[in-house]
């Protein structure tokens, strides 16, 4: 069985008196896509800095594609390639030049081959001649990470590559990664959208610089205690006000126009849950008992500070 691609033992980082990532222990295997998903501040960012060796650990150890992080950060940085939040594109020049420009910097001679081939894989040959400043946003995303995988890299860390990307653009991206994995590649990725999370073989939630949970979506989903009762009807807010002021109904989460509530047993709760809403002048109703989503179980689990939920 081959050596994990990221393993981290007590992994910690501080700033002054902010604790960024407290005691992370993690183990991502080779040829995994790995979803770290959390609320701003979290401490995803922090995370993948320190994987890729940009940061030092305040303590902790890790070992990257087999490399200490501590002693041989330059070959970890030789064998990943990291797509910040905000990739440093040049608005002024082409898709083909900026390509050229990330060759350059990682050493890779003879790159044309593999710019074909990353031009190709991310549909931007027709674009190749026009200037990066005048791409789309998801155009953008695609060629940042052309330019990060110009060095054949073993492993990439993306930092919500797919934030302010429109929906289009971002189930594009997706089918790209799933190549990428294809290709046994290992992906580690941060995300603030639930859809994406359920797409990775592993997902971590984290929570004011700790990891509260780690598994498969469905490993995580089996954590959720109770039943899970959605509830659509025409006063959502007053419908939820409504639920929140009756002792133990359990816990109500929304979801736009719907309500989730989580109760310990659907069979005996469902009756009062309706007497409730009744009660309160909230009607017509619909509800039915649904199966536990991500988002049901990381909004339980970072109580009281939920996670917000982008549903783009």
């Amino acid at each position: 069985m081959p050596d994990p691609a990221i393993i981290a033992h007590g992994l910690s980082k501080a700033f002054e008196d902010v604790e960024a990532v407290r005691a992370l222990d993690l183990k991502v295997g080779q040829g995994e896509m790995f979803g770290l998903v959390g609320p701003d501040g979290a401490g995803k960012t922090t995370t993948i800095r320190l994987l890729c060796g940009i940061l030092r650990p305040t303590s902790g150890t890790a070992r990257v594609l087999g490399y200490d992080l501590g002693r041989q950060v330059d070959k970890i940085k030789e064998n990943i390639g990291y797509l910040s939040q905000k990739f440093s594109l040049y608005g002024d020049l082409t898709v083909d030049e900026n390509i050229e420009f990330f060759a350059e910097i990682h050493g890779v001679r003879g790159f044309r081959e593999r710019r074909e081939e990353l031009l190709e894989f991310t549909r931007l040959k027709p674009f190749r001649r026009r200037l990066a400043g005048h791409l789309s946003g998801g155009m953008r995303q695609k060629l940042a990470l052309a330019c990060t995988l110009i060095h054949t890299p073993r492993l990439i860390l993306l930092d919500e590559p797919t934030t302010g990307v429109d929906p289009v653009s971002r189930r594009d991206f997706w089918k790209i990664l799933s190549g990428l994995l294809r290709e046994g590649i290992t992906i580690f990725m941060s995300t603030p959208y639930l859809d994406e999370a359920e797409r990775c073989s592993s997902v971590g939630l984290m929570a004011e610089g700790r990891l509260t949970a780690v598994g498969s979506p469905r490993e995580i989903k089996a954590r959720m205690k109770g039943d899970v009762i959605e509830v659509v009807c025409a006063d959502t807010r007053r419908a939820a006000k409504a639920l929140k002021a009756a002792a133990g109904l359990g816990e109500v989460q929304v979801f736009g126009d719907r309500l989730h509530i989580v109760v310990a047993n659907a069979a005996r709760d469902a009756a009062r849950l309706t007497a409730v809403l009744s009660g309160a002048g909230v009607g017509p109703i619909e509800w039915r008992v649904i199966p536990p989503s991500l988002e049901n179980v990381f909004i339980s689990l970072l109580k009281p500070a939920p996670l917000e939920v982008d549903h783009a």
